[in-house]
């Protein structure tokens, strides 16, 4: 299958390289996700068969201050890609996040609970699904949570590189979530985009995190013992380390809808240790 894929150098991307490496990757320098009508005609003009926008603007503080920026990589464009795709009758997936809620309560949340995002970046992810939704195609919302990797800046980097010159760090221990490992999101995007390209009635937004859902603290626990690191976390309240933008407290999602996929949630652990194995052999080079 011919794949066009929006995003190159994205921790999402850069695993679908791993496993298309025959698909097109549109970098920022070859489709700029700020001109929604750009991003419409790279779809218009190609021989794809489906496209996967794996692109968006993540830096969730930096929203805050630019809004309409954010709005228009993360709303307007998958939009236009979305109408682009249904105008070419292909599948489209977009991946969105959990942010999209709310993040009250304990409880895992459903694909169709109700959606109120607490600060800019939720509100421009979720402009962003609407405007899917709206174009009529065939198509998937893939949202998802806590995505780490070898690549770019995440959450296991940060802590690898701070446990490495500190002996003790405070981490956020009332946030609980599902850390998710892109290559474990890349996977799932080939999944769907096959099932979807010979059955459009899979066409809807769907939920994939890793599990167990786990705190901040708890994950870089694992992180630094699943490293050989002794750094010694402390637990802390969200109001101990306030940020720009509001995160939510309960980002665990529902993910029992991916059986129409036969998509079982993967377990962070296991993806935990591959990306361990993997910088520690970048750190060898």
């Amino acid at each position: 299958m011919k794949l066009l894929i929006f995003g190159r150098t994205g921790q999402i991307a850069q695993e679908l390289r791993r496993l298309v490496p025959s698909a097109t990757f549109l970098s920022r320098s070859d489709v700029d996700l700020a001109d929604p009508s750009a991003c419409a005609r790279a779809i218009l003009s190609s021989d794809a068969e489906a496209a996967i926008n794996a692109a968006a603007w993540t830096a969730v503080d930096n929203a805050e201050a630019d809004e309409a920026a954010a709005t228009v990589i993360n709303s307007d464009a998958p939009r236009a890609m979305a109408c682009a795709a249904a105008a070419k009758r292909i599948p489209f997936i977009h991946i969105s996040t959990d942010y999209v809620f709310d993040g009250t309560g304990t409880r895992p949340w459903k694909t169709d609970d109700r959606v109120d995002p607490l600060g800019a970046y939720g509100r421009s992810k979720l402009k962003g699904e609407i405007g899917v939704r709206s174009a009529g195609g065939t198509y998937v919302i893939l949202r998802t949570s806590w995505v780490f990797s070898a690549h770019g800046n995440n959450f296991v980097k940060t802590m690898l590189r701070l446990g490495s010159e500190r002996d003790r760090l405070n981490v956020v221990a009332d946030q609980i979530g599902g850390p998710t490992a892109a290559a474990d999101i890349a996977a799932a995007c080939i999944a769907i985009i096959d099932t979807l390209s010979m059955d459009a009635s899979k066409t809807g937004t769907y939920h994939f995190a890793g599990m167990p859902d786990v705190s901040w603290a708890d994950f870089a626990r694992a992180i630094f013992t699943g490293a050989g690191l002794s750094t010694e976390v402390v637990d802390i309240p969200t109001s101990s380390y306030p940020t720009p933008a509001r995160r939510p407290s309960n980002s665990r999602l529902d993910c029992e809808s991916l059986s129409a996929f036969g998509l079982p949630r993967p377990d962070w652990r296991l993806s935990l240790e591959n990306v361990l194995a993997e910088l520690a052999i970048v750190d060898c080079h």
